[in-house]
């Protein structure tokens, strides 16, 4: 899949296939990266700031071996055979063929299934960039100092204990009921964490759904990004649109168990070339 070769204080993924640093953290799957230079990217995961850096199809972190086998490379969802699934798509539609050839550089991270909730929960009716920065005050305001200026995701026990008026400077507005409503259902395990990565898909959903504002769109979201539970297919504006245009249903449902990362290739796919749906 990759030569790993281990420098000072960093370690370099070479020959890395099916791997796109830009695609990967752009495509709004994920919300504490920050483009640092031409090819680098800064990012707060784990409590950890990282540095992750490509230049053709190398990657460059600054973590040692240990680390990168005990958490990144599973982060990183490197031990999928992307190329393999790619070529498999590309059978069954040309939409989604195009959508591969384009856009195969996307991973699906295995992000905290806590902050991926609370995450998309501050996605609703959002844009990224202002997505990114009430979760930077939240981070701020509540999670523990990592560095001078670096947070880590504040844990749900913390959370739990405070109330909407404790939330007003994040400015999350009408998500701040939602954020206190899932970090309490959380931290009573009424909502099980644990239980949610091996359940059904459907009573995982359906135990998501149990948190105010999260709905079908919302779960999904949280299945793919922060449980890795691939048959997830979100649904928002721009895959209504290229479903009713490209899938038909059974055709979504054909797709099979990798279908979240379909999923991923045709909503960037349509986010950067909306003229195909007109």
């Amino acid at each position: 899949m990759f030569n790993l070769v281990l420098n000072n204080d960093s370690i370099t993924l070479e020959h890395l296939k099916n791997f796109d640093l830009s695609q990967t953290l752009d495509c709004g799957q994920c919300f504490r990266w920050k483009k640092s230079g031409d090819n680098s990217y800064k990012g707060i995961v784990n409590k950890k700031v990282i540095t992750a850096t490509q230049v053709d199809d190398n990657l460059i972190l600054n973590v040692n071996k240990e680390e990168f086998h005990k958490f990144w490379i599973k982060y990183f969802d490197l031990e999928t055979d992307y190329e393999k699934i790619c070529n498999d798509f590309k059978k069954i539609n040309p939409i989604l063929k195009s959508a591969c050839e384009k856009f195969s550089g996307i991973r699906i991270l295995r992000q905290d299934p806590w902050e991926t909730i609370c995450s998309f929960i501050i996605s609703q009716n959002n844009n990224i960039p202002r997505i990114k920065k009430i979760i930077e005050r939240l981070c701020v305001l509540f999670g523990d100092k990592i560095s001078e200026d670096e947070y880590s995701f504040p844990r749900a026990e913390t959370i739990s204990k405070l109330s909407v008026d404790d939330l007003s400077p994040i400015k999350s507005g009408f998500r701040a009921k939602y954020i206190l409503d899932a970090a309490q259902k959380i931290e009573s395990n009424s909502v099980d964490l644990e239980y949610i990565k091996s359940c059904d898909f459907l009573e995982a959903k359906n135990i998501l759904m149990t948190i105010n504002g999260v709905g079908p769109k919302v779960a999904d979201c949280v299945l793919l990004y922060g449980f890795h539970r691939l048959e997830a297919f979100p649904m928002d504006v721009w895959m209504k649109k290229i479903s009713d245009k490209f899938l038909p249903n059974e055709l979504i449902e054909f797709l099979g168990k990798n279908r979240g990362i379909a999923q991923q290739y045709l909503y960037h796919y349509a986010r950067t070339n909306p003229e195909i749906l007109k």
